[in-house]
């Protein structure tokens, strides 16, 4: 049953501080413990006593053994336990919407986007957990062969989330891990564990998915180094953060022959043709630059203007980021507050140093209170330069001006990136034309980069990861494909 509203006062998700291993709450064993503390005021949301890597091996253990049983589990048994894990989750959305402001320094818009998202990838798991169930028959040139394409769980799937979107970028793939008769041990960034990793438990645990089929632990890598890629139960790796972790967890993956699904940086191109309307444009650019502070893979990273547009983007782009209100993420009017932690920001502030002393260009200058950064703008912005090239993870604008709409799109492929993109033109077949000439996984014409479904192929290409989520192409990555022929009748062989 779920939990009433009237319920919904005593959920105190800073109470679920501690790992769930093979259906269990238990408490870390490190000697280590870890605050998890509020962006905005630096309060301790709640202390964590880190597992350790033995508790990490007892979980992947676990999860090995109730995966045998859960692969075996109906369609409908798998569709039940999602469908409960979605309906608590809808009961208990004003406390989860709470936590997320408070753990990921998110805004009220972004925190009720960040569970709309989660649920809509665990209703669109629902749609394809009969995947494995299902047998295609494909014709032999035999006489009396009939072929038989099956699908089975992958097995074991290790997940690891970042700080930015921790609840829905966990889900992603957990659900369809799940769904497709696969077990996981998830690893959330421990600095939002209970949006990335708590609730999730508490969810599946009141949906009453078996004992071991999810695990979650809250720990870092001081504690469990590279364990959780290297264990040989360990089948696939579902990571999303930084393309410099994601190499590394390549790496070992190619030694060890595990899968891998990869959504790293991104260096997203904004690309704004001769014959766009500005106003439409500047509406999209100020949303897809500065939702949930710039801190999204792929946000937009480079506004590309053709030099007839330039100017008038650049003036409604600049008063438009200018009113953006700052600050407290519970002031249900706020757009843009604090970035996720001391480092982050002083990455953002030295990037914004560098550029100034390179020469660049500021349309709107910016400052800092506390942990928010009020919008920076530059323009006149080399695409080969430093500030261009790097993903900034901050609410830090660089429009760049562009010649020819050809050479628009030049510029918007000179990265190593290749994630989001998008491209703004009154003329749609154009638009399509010119989108398969970017080199990312996704483009998006007259509409901005950060956009997100569960039935479509989301990822990127080049330097920004490997494989797609959303369905149906995350059933090729989550289960093993298996040919069964049968010789219905009697074969003879030349020897």
């Amino acid at each position: 049953m779920a939990i009433t509203k009237e319920e919904l006062p005593m959920m105190r998700y800073e109470n679920l501080n501690k790992s769930f291993i093979n259906g269990e709450w238990v408490e870390g064993r490190s000697d280590q413990t870890y605050d998890i503390v509020n962006p905005y005021d630096h309060s301790v949301v709640t202390t964590v006593r880190l597992a350790t890597s033995q508790q990490l091996h007892e979980a992947i253990d676990m999860a090995k053994q109730a995966q045998k049983k859960w692969a075996k589990s109906s369609a409908d048994e798998r569709k039940t336990v999602i469908y409960k894990a979605a309906e608590y989750l809808k009961a208990n959305r004003a406390a989860i919407v709470d936590i997320i402001v408070r753990e990921t320094g998110g805004t009220l818009l972004k925190a009720n986007v960040e569970v709309h998202l989660a649920l809509e990838v665990l209703e669109e798991a629902i749609h394809y957990a009969d995947a494995i169930d299902q047998v295609r028959e494909i014709p032999s040139a035999i006489e009396g062969k009939v072929n038989h394409i099956r699908r089975l769980p992958l097995g074991v799937v290790a997940s690891i989330s970042p700080f930015n979107f921790p609840m829905n970028l966990s889900m992603r793939t957990i659900a369809p891990a799940i769904a497709l008769g696969n077990s996981v041990v998830h690893k959330p960034d421990i600095q939002v564990g209970l949006t990335g990793g708590s609730i999730i438990a508490k969810a599946f645990e009141h949906a009453g998915l078996p004992h071991g089929v999810f695990n979650m632990i809250l720990t870092d890598i001081t504690e469990i180094g590279d364990d959780l890629l290297t264990h040989p139960h360990v089948g696939l790796i579902s990571f999303t953060g930084s393309t410099a972790v994601g190499r590394h967890i390549g790496e070992i993956a190619g030694r060890n022959l595990k899968r891998v699904i990869l959504e790293l940086g991104g260096n997203s191109p904004f690309v704004v043709l001769s014959d766009a309307d500005v106003d439409r444009a500047v509406d999209a650019a100020v949303f897809g630059k500065f939702i949930h502070q710039g801190q999204i893979c792929m946000i937009i990273n480079r506004i590309i203007v053709h030099k007839d547009k330039h100017d008038e983007f650049v003036q409604k782009f600049v008063e438009r980021a200018k009113a953006l209100p700052c600050g407290d993420p519970r002031d249900p009017n706020t757009m843009i507050g604090p970035l996720i932690n001391e480092r982050q920001l002083e990455k953002a502030v030295s990037a914004i140093e560098a550029a100034k002393r390179d020469g660049a260009k500021m349309a709107l200058e910016g400052k800092r209170e506390g942990n928010v950064l009020t919008p920076y703008v530059f323009i006149d912005v080399d695409n080969s330069s430093k500030l261009a090239q790097t993903e900034l993870f901050a609410p830090i604008a660089t429009i760049i001006k562009a010649n020819t709409d050809e050479e628009a799109i030049i510029m918007a492929n000179e990265t190593e990136y290749g994630l989001s993109s998008s491209i703004f033109t009154t003329d749609l077949a154009k638009g399509e034309e010119l989108a398969l000439q970017i080199e990312s996984g996704m483009t998006h014409i007259n509409d901005q980069t950060v956009n997100d479904s569960p039935n479509i192929p989301f990822g990127g290409n080049k330097a920004s990861g490997s494989g797609r989520f959303g369905n149906p192409w995350i059933i090729d990555e989550f289960t093993i494909t298996k040919w069964v022929s049968v010789q219905e009748k009697y074969r003879r062989f030349p020897f």
